[in-house]
């Protein structure tokens, strides 16, 4: 089966974020990039999904030019082939990405199918399988895999924690999706015949680390790029703006002996002793 999984360059979680004077970009020059974890958590699905059923994993970034960075990362965990939809670093709005990488799907080879239902197979005819992660750890959109999965008329589940792909040689369709997601106090499954779009939740599983013979196959293999104009008609970022910083403050209770008491005092408070 071959398996297009969409990934997004986003600050390392954690790290502190600075805004450019002008509050329109955040300022890279101490800031380090990874993969969004959703869609880290995506990549290794469709290692494994093509570990047992045989296929290609084909990962795909829209981004400026140093977003091949986190291509070549998805490469030396073991994807196959990379797509870069080059942009000149303004930010999309869901909509223009989910149309640039609908477009670019349509012009991908390995992606050209007939219309209707398509048999399963492995032969590169087609993607039978989209990944998303449930979404971007830095917009939170979750838009993206729902807005592409529209245009192109297929099924749909987000969320997702658990995956499975079925062999159904005897139906019209060869091969179903079965989805589980998290629900109160127990699972949603869900069944979707392939071509389909998933979008996957951090926790599915826990990504490889790439191996130094993969990171050095990785920096050599070639990415397919694409170059694209900003989009017109979208919505209009207008500045960035930081979450005010949480404070905190700590409490001195004494100094050597003199503070057990006072100490044991805040630990009844809080119902760690009892008196």
């Amino acid at each position: 089966m071959d398996i297009l999984v969409c990934i997004k360059r986003v600050p390392a979680t954690g790290g502190k974020i600075t805004l450019t004077p002008d509050e329109r970009h955040i300022d890279t020059r101490f800031a380090s990039f990874t993969i969004s974890p959703h869609e880290e958590c995506a990549v290794e699905e469709a290692l494994r999904l093509t570990e047992r059923n045989g296929g290609t994993v084909t990962v795909l970034t829209l981004g400026p030019e140093v977003a091949a960075d986190q291509l070549r990362d998805a490469m030396a965990m073991g994807a196959h082939r990379a797509i870069h939809l080059v942009t000149d670093g303004e930010e999309w709005d869901p909509g223009q990405t989910a149309r640039a990488i609908v477009d670019a799907i349509g012009a991908h080879p390995a992606s050209r199918r007939p219309t209707g239902p398509k048999p399963f197979q492995a032969d590169g005819g087609g993607f039978d399988l989209l990944l998303f992660g449930n979404e971007a750890a830095d917009s939170g959109d979750f838009q993206v895999g729902i807005r592409v999965a529209h245009a192109l008329g297929h099924p749909v589940v987000t969320g997702i924690k658990a995956l499975e792909i079925e062999n159904r040689p005897a139906s019209r369709f060869q091969a179903t999706a079965r989805c589980r997601r998290e629900a109160a106090g127990g699972w949603e499954i869900f069944e979707i015949d392939l071509p389909a779009v998933i979008t996957v939740k951090e926790g599915i599983n826990l990504p490889r680390y790439p191996t130094v013979p993969g990171r050095l196959k990785a920096k050599r293999a070639p990415i397919e790029t694409m170059t694209l104009q900003s989009p017109a008609n979208g919505i209009e970022m207008i500045r960035f703006k930081l979450p005010p910083a949480k404070g905190s403050k700590g409490e001195v209770l004494g100094h050597g002996a003199e503070a057990v008491p006072r100490l044991v005092e805040k630990l009844q408070e809080r119902g760690v002793l009892t008196p």
